[in-house]
């Protein structure tokens, strides 16, 4: 059984845990409003760029862009997995790095080779341990990634896609649903389905004007001129978007990894406050024992004495 002292050293160790994990939720708290203005700073770029592509795809029709089109056979498969530097943020990482180890292991079952991009210090170190070969690692950028990273890594999809390397390029990641919540994704960066994002342009512009009918529809944008071409535009285009889909999601995983953050260290704060009043608890248990034993021992002394 241990001793006061035991006891009380114990509520001192928790005590000073816990004010670190206040600290670091404070701290995350505060990060999460630039990267959340971020977030917002880039996605109305990234839903323009993907409304422009859909109108120029649709206005060029068809196009033999290679990053349009479809591979007869999948049989080599890019995955860019986003993840954090730092640990200490709940299931952030592991829901991430499980999900693409499942899909590396589904498709070597199929006869499929998976080659990783890891962003994040964490993502190296986990395929790394389990003996899996990555064609780029990134480190340092998980809670500030910038373009140019985004653009190294489409850059390395694009060349790999268009020369054969890859058939289909995916990235998984997690979205900031909000400041408390994060949700898993897993998007296909390559080959980009431009009459699909049309679709869901026109079909989300029309619900917006409030037009049922309108909404099943593809919604007119009148006639555009294209110099030189319509084709050319979209050739320039293509490369743009697909590093801006890759940029959106990294500063999206960044706002995500502070929330998770948060929550992760809001928990552990709340069960240290916890365990320090259990201890305390018990502290007085034992201390109390002590002084009705040493009561006891003095009352016993004393009629000893008496008889």
């Amino acid at each position: 059984m241990p001793n006061l002292h035991d006891i009380q050293r114990r509520i001192n160790s928790v005590n000073s845990t816990k004010q670190i994990t206040r600290t670091m939720e404070m701290v995350s708290a505060a990060k999460i409003r630039k990267a959340t203005e971020r977030v917002a700073a880039t996605t109305p770029y990234s839903d323009s760029m993907a409304e422009m592509l859909g109108h120029v795809a649709e206005s060029a029709g068809g196009s033999e862009n290679p990053l349009l089109q479809e591979h007869d056979e999948v049989k080599n498969v890019l995955a860019i997995a986003v993840v954090s530097d730092r640990g200490l943020a709940g299931g952030f990482n592991a829901n991430v790095l499980r999900t693409v180890e499942k899909q590396i292991k589904k498709l070597s079952a199929e006869g499929v080779d998976t080659h990783v991009i890891a962003c994040g210090k964490k993502a190296i170190s986990y395929f790394s341990f389990r003996g899996i070969e990555l064609d780029m690692v990134f480190k340092d950028l998980s809670a500030d990634p910038t373009f140019d990273e985004a653009a190294t890594i489409a850059q390395r999809a694009i060349t790999g896609y268009t020369n054969g390397d890859y058939d289909k390029v995916v990235i998984v990641y997690n979205h900031a649903k909000n400041a408390a919540e994060q949700t898993l994704r897993t998007e296909t960066i390559l080959p980009i389905d431009a009459s699909a994002l049309a679709r869901e342009e026109d079909f989300s512009k029309a619900l917006e004007a409030g037009v049922a009918a309108e909404a099943e529809e593809n919604v007119s944008t009148g006639d555009v001129d294209f110099e030189p071409s319509a084709e050319d535009v979209l050739d320039s285009l293509l490369p743009a978007y697909v590093k801006m889909m890759i940029y959106h999601a990294l500063v999206d995983s960044a706002c995500g990894e502070q929330g998770a953050r948060r929550n992760a260290m809001k928990s552990a704060t709340d069960n240290a406050t916890e365990m320090v009043e259990t201890l305390e608890r018990y502290y007085n248990r034992v201390r109390q024992g002590a002084i009705t034993t040493e009561i006891n021992e003095i009352v016993g002394g004393a009629a000893a004495l008496e008889e």
